[in-house]
């Protein structure tokens, strides 16, 4: 009689719950494919879980996801009292990429410390506005943002500002009109109520003190308030030639209605109150310290404050072209 043989797995396997476990693990262990425009050996995640959307769960989720790729990775939970040297620890370590995964002051000291010649910096959406990680990746989910640079991402030039030390590299708004801010981001979010609240506060502060400015040793000119966007998100500037300066002067409280609703609902250019042009060196004089909003955070300028255009200014891990979604 012939003996016939089967792969029938043997009892000891086919019962053996563990086994299932195990590939099904290998499974989702899967590595995936890092980005073909950079090479990418080691990478380092700077997490605050106190700022924002991010959470105590992060860090724990980030080292999920790069268990994913090929690469050494490192996972830095930050302290609000050592944030500043953490953030230089990471830099010394030599990362090919410094992802950041806080708010948008934090993102901001990183890329300024990497300056052109650092590593990548790749600073996810962790905090409250979010204006750089959404020009660079378009959403606010910082997982999606994660994956996005790690499989996509290629070195992007960021040009921006400078600002009484403090490097911007989205937008700045000089003036009370800085207020419109925060009604801005409530609308976006659908926030009405509190948009209605901010831009009433807005116009309470409206008209109380013009400011002057110049740009690149031009004569000075009078306006309300003066709107500073980099090249990255601005809608007027294929090159980085400059910073975009817009001057909004509404004349009363009726055309600051209006160019509030434009500048959140259609492309307020167009509006007869605003001139723009590209501009490296600004000056600003105000009778008093002089609100602003730099990169989403408000902040005084001292009464005399001079901007300055930055061509390159940090190194970005990004899609290409950056997405630009907050572009203005």
């Amino acid at each position: 009689m012939t003996e016939t043989f089967t792969d029938r797995p043997t009892a000891s396997t086919a019962d053996d719950p563990s086994t299932d476990a195990q590939m099904a693990e290998a499974a989702a262990m899967e590595v995936r494919t890092l980005t073909t425009h950079v090479e990418i050996k080691r990478v380092v995640v700077l997490v605050n879980p106190l700022s924002g959307s991010v959470g105590p769960r992060a860090a724990g989720e980030v080292e999920t996801i790069l268990a994913e790729y090929p690469c050494e990775s490192e996972v830095v939970s930050l302290d609000g009292s050592r944030i500043d040297a953490q953030i230089d620890e990471a830099l010394a370590s030599n990362p090919d990429v410094l992802f950041v995964l806080a708010g948008d002051g934090t993102a901001r000291a990183v890329a300024s410390k990497a300056g052109p010649k650092g590593p990548l910096v790749a600073p996810l959406p962790g905090g409250t506005m979010n204006m750089l990680p959404k020009a660079l990746y378009g959403t606010t989910d910082w997982k999606a943002a994660l994956r996005s640079a790690l499989e996509d991402g290629a070195p992007q030039c960021v040009s921006g500002g400078m600002v009484q030390g403090e490097a911007f590299y989205c937008a700045a708004i000089l003036g009370s009109p800085a207020l419109w801010a925060p009604a801005r981001e409530a609308m976006r979010t659908g926030k009405l109520s509190l948009a209605w609240a901010y831009g009433r506060r807005a116009l309470r502060r409206a008209f109380t003190g013009r400011l002057r400015f110049s740009l690149d040793g031009a004569p000075r000119k009078k306006t309300e308030a003066l709107v500073l966007i980099s090249p990255m998100i601005s809608r007027a500037l294929d090159e980085p030639v400059g910073l975009e300066a817009a001057a909004m002067d509404p004349s009363d409280t009726s055309q600051a209605f209006r160019l509030a609703a434009t500048a959140l609902f259609s492309d307020w250019r167009k509006d007869a109150s605003v001139t723009t042009k590209p501009a490296r060196s600004i000056e600003v004089w105000g009778r008093s310290k002089i609100p602003a909003v730099i990169d989403g955070e408000p902040t005084l300028l001292p009464h005399e404050t001079r901007i300055t255009f930055i061509p390159r200014a940090f190194q970005a891990l990004a899609p290409n072209p950056p997405a630009a979604e907050d572009s203005v």
